[in-house]
């Protein structure tokens, strides 16, 4: 019965070292604020209609349930916070758009067990400058990170979301 006792407090210690510990790495408005070199713009509200809600939905190969998006917009960049599940628990990415192009992609939440990597300059600053093309895919190659396939994956997602969504709100400011 002792040794049945010690297994079952092992299994449960090892399935509690096991899950996902939420680290904040940095806030939405630490983000925002150094995106736009100290002031912080009033957010904005993008309200998804159906093109935009099929076109998130394509991009995210499922179905995505908000009516909304926040966003932080001045002159020609705009700022996104947005979640993605990784393997199991969203991921919290900030990307910063200016001029069609990324500028800055930031993990400031993470809540996945492993695959965190994603959360590094070395990962991320393969998006910087990355743009759309025609099919809504990004203009490069994002190289993956071995055991953060799904993380990578996420970020990657969002990234070209960002994308759209900027080029999007910036027609709608211009008129065009």
């Amino acid at each position: 019965m002792r040794l049945i006792s010690l297994l079952l407090l092992g299994i449960s210690f090892l399935s509690t070292s096991v899950q996902a510990e939420q680290v904040q790495y940095l806030s939405s408005q630490e983000f925002i604020q150094h995106a736009f070199e100290g002031e912080l713009p009033k957010a904005k509200v993008f309200w998804l209609d159906d093109k935009a809600k099929a076109v998130i939905e394509d991009i995210l190969s499922h179905s995505f349930s908000k009516m909304r998006l926040r966003y932080w917009q001045q002159d020609d960049a705009s700022v996104w916070i947005m979640d993605e599940i990784g393997k199991e628990a969203p991921i919290t990415v900030g990307i910063h758009v200016k001029a069609g192009a990324i500028a800055q992609t930031k993990v400031l939440v993470y809540r996945e067990s492993r695959g965190d990597e994603v959360r590094h300059d070395f990962f991320t600053d393969q998006f910087k400058a990355a743009k759309l093309n025609a099919d809504n895919k990004l203009d490069r190659h994002i190289d993956g990170i071995t055991g953060a396939t799904l993380s990578v994956r996420a970020l990657t997602k969002l990234s070209r979301i960002a994308l759209w969504l900027d080029a999007h709100v910036n027609k709608a400011e211009t008129g065009s």
